[in-house]
């Protein structure tokens, strides 16, 4: 018999069930969670890029030159990259819970290995499995924290939850002025830095083992009383807490379960049968990839190279900017479930690509100096921040259930991969000329390659505020009821 006609067909009202619940604590227990990984992702790539001159020290124990320091760079993005599709696929096929304890457990294994670097091998080797860890993460915590947040305020949470890995970049810039300083050894500051972010990753794994597999997940495949007793925990609580009876949603689906669905099933659906939205995830991922790995990795050697920023006020400015990106998410985040998903994304995009005109003018003419030139940059990316958390909303939401995970995971290689290393590389280049005319045409590039993720997003994109994600993209499972049913 084969795999399609071996599950038993049920029907079921847990999503509309998760949908309607009011914000409660266990809100809250799945934000703390899941959410503060980015809060952590952003903390190491902060702290990392910030010792980079400490590791070139002899006296670092370590005495990488600048070009391995690249290297580095370039390994973790890959192992990003690798680890997002090698765990995006195991957690469709094994879970939420299970793969998002085990990327973090690698995280944790991989950055205490990294504090205790004796060579450049082993530091390439670390960094190549806690890049591997965080890609994971991405894709096993963007599709659990949708799942399991309330349909109409999916849209604020998931980019509050993206917007923070700024947050932990700023508070990784601070934490490097005291890392970095006299009163530690240059062998200690930079390996306390590792430390410090595996010590965060233990308490939030301690959080974490109390936050439940998505019932989604489980019903789907074959697992429904375990959903019915998560779902049946969690609306006790809130009616305890509220001291109100919740209503029962009239919504039922109809799916057909399925104990596994197989790796090429998977991409063919999410790739073939929806080849506008495969589009549209290129185009968001590709655009902020693009410009904010460009900027991002090169923003310190254009104050100091460019405004002749002294090394110590450079943090300073980093922080600024990454709090200017933290508040586009916080602020704007509401607007993504009342005003709509298109409107604000378009806005985020567009709106970003044409503030990077007056960032150019700005930098090429030197006007205002260095304080005039990060305020351009922060307003800049205060929309294009939005844009960037809101393309992992739209990846998690229009796709089927069953390809959740792969799916942000494959757009989030190919964005990485094409804009993540091709900006880097690309503004690296023109900044090594010494010249603001190369500099400023690679500003302009980056601002013409967002500008075409809000067109797609005008033409490409879905209305999915407020709607239940079973709405938005039949699960593939419910579409096998469905056939069955016509030939009841």
């Amino acid at each position: 018999m084969s795999e399609r006609a071996s599950g038993t067909v049920i029907s079921t009202k847990i999503p509309a069930r998760l949908d309607r619940l009011p914000w409660s604590r266990f809100h809250r227990r799945v934000l703390v969670g899941l959410g503060t990984v980015w809060i952590l992702d952003g903390l190491e790539v902060t702290m990392v890029g910030s010792v980079a001159a400490r590791l070139t020290e002899k006296d670092s124990g370590l005495g990488l030159t600048p070009g391995q320091v690249g290297v580095a760079a370039a390994i973790y993005i890959v192992g990003a990259c690798i680890g997002a599709l090698f765990f995006g696929q195991l957690t469709d096929r094994f879970g939420r819970k299970k793969l998002f304890m085990i990327t973090l457990g690698l995280y944790i294994v991989a950055t205490v290995a990294t504090a205790f670097s004796f060579s450049a091998w082993y530091f390439y080797l670390a960094r190549f499995f806690t890049g591997a860890g965080i890609g994971g993460e991405y894709a096993a915590i963007n599709s659990a924290i949708d799942e399991l947040i309330p349909a109409r305020v999916r849209g604020r949470v998931d980019l509050l939850i993206n917007g923070s890995y700024w947050f932990g970049a700023a508070a990784g810039s601070g934490l490097v002025v005291f890392l970095l300083s006299p009163i530690l050894s240059p062998m200690i500051g930079w390996r306390l830095a590792f430390g410090i972010g595996a010590v965060l990753a233990v308490l939030i794994l301690l959080v974490r083992r109390h936050v439940p597999e998505s019932p989604r997940w489980l019903f789907i495949h074959g697992r429904e009383e375990e959903a019915e007793k998560i779902v049946r925990q969690v609306e006790q609580e809130v009616s305890e807490l509220t001291e109100e009876q919740l209503s029962e949603p009239e919504q039922e689906i109809r799916v057909r379960q399925r104990d596994k669905i197989s790796f090429v099933e998977i991409a063919k659906v999410a790739f073939t049968k929806y080849p506008k939205r495969a589009l549209l995830g290129i185009a968001l991922f590709v655009g902020q990839a693009f410009i904010y790995n460009g900027v991002t990795f090169n923003l310190g050697t254009l104050f100091s190279g460019f405004f002749g920023t002294p090394s110590a006020l450079v943090p300073i400015f980093l922080v600024i900017y990454a709090l200017g990106n933290f508040l586009g998410p916080l602020l704007l985040g509401r607007l993504f479930d009342t005003v709509g998903r298109r409107t604000m994304i378009t806005i985020a995009y567009l709106g970003s690509a044409v503030l990077t005109l007056p960032l150019t003018a700005i930098f090429y003419f030197q006007w205002g100096g260095e304080a005039a030139f990060i305020i351009a940059v922060c307003a800049t990316f205060f929309l294009a921040s939005s844009g960037a958390s809101a393309a992992y909303l739209t990846v998690s939401e229009i796709f089927p259930m069953e390809t959740r995970a792969l799916a942000i995971a494959f757009f989030y290689a190919i964005g990485t991969g094409l804009g993540g290393v091709v900006g880097p590389l690309m503004f690296g280049s023109l900044i090594g000329t010494g010249d603001r005319g190369p500099v400023a045409i690679g500003f302009l590039i980056a601002a013409g390659v967002m500008a075409i993720g809000g067109l797609a997003e005008i033409v490409l994109g879905v209305n999915a505020e407020q709607t239940s994600l079973e709405d938005i993209a039949k699960p593939l499972t419910a579409e096998d009821a469905d056939d069955d049913h016509q030939l009841d």
